[in-house]
């Protein structure tokens, strides 16, 4: 299978690597962050607003988007690219996710997953093929295969049966996306790897995944409940039984932090709503931690809401941001929004630039104590 990733360089001192993915819609520098947009959007944000941020590549989300408005639908009017406005690479989740968060509303058979839609209660079912078929619709540059992911805690057995039935889907995921010309289109597919707190098993996972030489792969079954170090923990048990020529990604996480961390342990590739959810709260990212805008400190303060990050809410001061969250504004979503995409966003760049200048272990290490001295006064 042709590999269309390039690894640049490797830290010393640490897993962090330098890549560049090439797709079908442009090549996409790592380590990276792709902003959500589940439903065909990121929330509050225009395309524009991505690109002037430097958003290399996006996410959007099988089982949502095949809900709401079809993805036979969107194949009609041109594909996912054309129906967004979006012209760079997209990632879609395969709606494996909801076999977790919806548990109440699905049946897990050997076959795929029955659902009972969370917006009018119709049933729907995803396994293999049809998670394929959605997604060639959609026109991913990177489809993700359907799997399923044990909960935390879980028992020893039950985490095996998942990781099995994972892998068979995932086997059938590809054959699937070999047979009806989606990977000969250019078109990738990330197996994902699962295992919970079992080293064992996701050594086992991993290894079976490589041997099927999927485009790249992701860290499944993390950040559903379990603290911050176990979580590394079984990040740091995945990735050394991974293929090192092909791209990493950990699913749905996290703080900007927790990524320089898993950076550190090798991953290349990060997604989480993390930065847009709490921006429509008030919550802002800054080099000294998290802002609530909400505080009395913010409300006569004249700064920016980050020294040098240039983007459009920067000509505004941290009052009258703070006044637009006060006033319940419209607005502060959006401007909030934009600043903390570009505040991931721009923490990738410099991560890229340590890696490649062989400093990002004493430089992710300062950053992150930095980021940290508030909570730990």
């Amino acid at each position: 299978m042709t590999n269309d990733f390039q690894l640049i360089k490797t830290d010393t001192a640490t897993a962090a690597r330098r890549g560049r993915l090439r797709t079908n819609h442009g090549f996409v520098d790592t380590p990276m962050f792709m902003p959500v947009g589940t439903q065909g959007t990121v929330k509050a944000l225009t395309p524009a607003h991505l690109h002037e941020v430097g958003a290399q590549i996006i996410l959007g989300n099988t089982y949502h988007l095949n809900l709401r408005p079809g993805s036979e639908l969107i194949r009609d009017l041109g594909g996912l690219h054309k129906f967004m406005g979006w012209d760079g690479p997209i990632l879609t989740d395969s709606g494996g996710f909801q076999v977790f968060s919806l548990a109440k509303l699905r049946d897990i058979r050997d076959d795929g997953v029955a659902f009972q839609s969370h917006i009018d209660g119709a049933n729907l079912f995803l396994g293999p093929r049809e998670v394929m078929t959605i997604q060639k619709n959609l026109g991913s540059d990177i489809a993700m295969v359907i799997d399923e992911c044990p909960p935390w805690p879980c028992e020893r057995e039950a985490c095996a049966r998942a990781c099995e039935r994972s892998l068979r889907w995932a086997g059938q995921c590809l054959e699937i996306a070999t047979e009806n010309g989606f990977l000969a289109a250019g078109h990738q597919v990330f197996a994902i790897v699962q295992g919970s707190t079992f080293d064992d098993l996701r050594r086992g996972a991993a290894e079976a995944l490589a041997a099927l030489d999927f485009p790249g792969y992701a860290v499944g079954g993390v950040s559903v409940g379990e603290p911050e170090p176990e979580m590394l923990k079984q990040i740091g048990a995945t990735t050394p039984f991974l293929p090192a020529g092909k791209p990493r990604y950990t699913m749905g996480l996290g703080t900007p932090p927790q990524l320089l961390k898993m950076i550190a342990l090798g991953v290349d590739m990060f997604d989480c709503v993390l930065p847009t959810r709490v921006a429509r709260n008030g919550l802002v990212f800054t080099p000294d931690g998290a802002l609530n805008l909400r505080n009395e400190k913010c409300r006569a303060d004249p700064r920016p809401l980050v020294e040098g990050l240039d983007n459009y809410t920067a000509r505004f001061s941290r009052a009258y941001l703070r006044h637009l969250v006060q006033a319940g504004e419209m607005l502060a979503g959006t401007l909030l929004t934009l600043h903390n995409v570009h505040f991931y966003l721009d923490l990738m760049a410099q991560a890229r630039a340590h890696i490649e200048a062989g400093d990002f272990a004493a430089w992710s290490r300062a950053w992150i104590e930095r980021y940290e001295a508030d909570d730990a006064k």
